[in-house]
């Protein structure tokens, strides 16, 4: 990967989880923790899904894998956030599981074929003209959260999300080092410099 995609996709990340956190805040930390809790021993056992039905997932795989694809990074497939969206739709965000199904409908009848069955242009191509459907952001807030969470409660599998920004992911979020520059500066502490 050259290095301004690096950065456009760090970019991305960064600016996003700002975003998601807004949003997502409002439904409240407990009730964030317990979904992910539960969408990540789901992720770990790969159980069978709750919520979506076997096309569903398909396709909501396919779209979180467009959303934030695999290059020679990961992506949300690697990231289980699939699981993420089977609990969460199910349980606590269950409201957003009506308005989630019927953008995929929608985009299945513009494709005239299964979102998982159409080409990645196709793909890239129908998201592109609905990405101003409300759908569509709740759908990519989701996908955002789903890879960017904690990995013991469900996204963020082995936390390769955090990795990529440059995080430290094996331990709090409260916990030093915070981001490359903590990081950075450890090293040089532990180094001598």
């Amino acid at each position: 990967m050259d290095n301004d995609s690096e950065i456009s996709r760090r970019r991305f990340l960064t600016s996003t989880g700002t975003l998601t956190a807004a949003s997502l805040l409002r439904i409240g930390a407990p009730t964030l923790a317990a979904i992910t809790q539960t969408a990540c021993t789901a992720r770990e056992e790969a159980a069978a899904f709750v919520t979506l039905n076997a096309d569903e997932a398909a396709d909501f795989t396919a779209i979180a894998a467009r959303l934030i694809p695999t290059t020679d990074t990961p992506g949300a497939t690697e990231a289980g956030v699939i699981y993420f969206y089977d609990r969460a739709w199910g349980d606590e965000l269950s409201g957003f599981l009506g308005p989630v199904r019927e953008f995929l409908q929608a985009i299945n009848g513009e494709l005239g074929m299964s979102f998982a069955a159409s080409s990645e242009a196709e793909q890239d191509n129908v998201l592109k003209a609905n990405e101003n459907d409300p759908r569509f952001e709740l759908l990519r807030i989701t996908t955002i959260f789903g890879f960017l969470a904690m990995a013991k409660y469900g996204g963020n599998k082995g936390h390769l999300s955090w990795e990529l920004l440059g995080f430290d992911g094996h331990h709090g979020a409260w916990e030093a080092p915070f981001g490359y520059y903590d990081a950075e500066y450890s090293k040089e502490q532990q180094n001598g410099e």
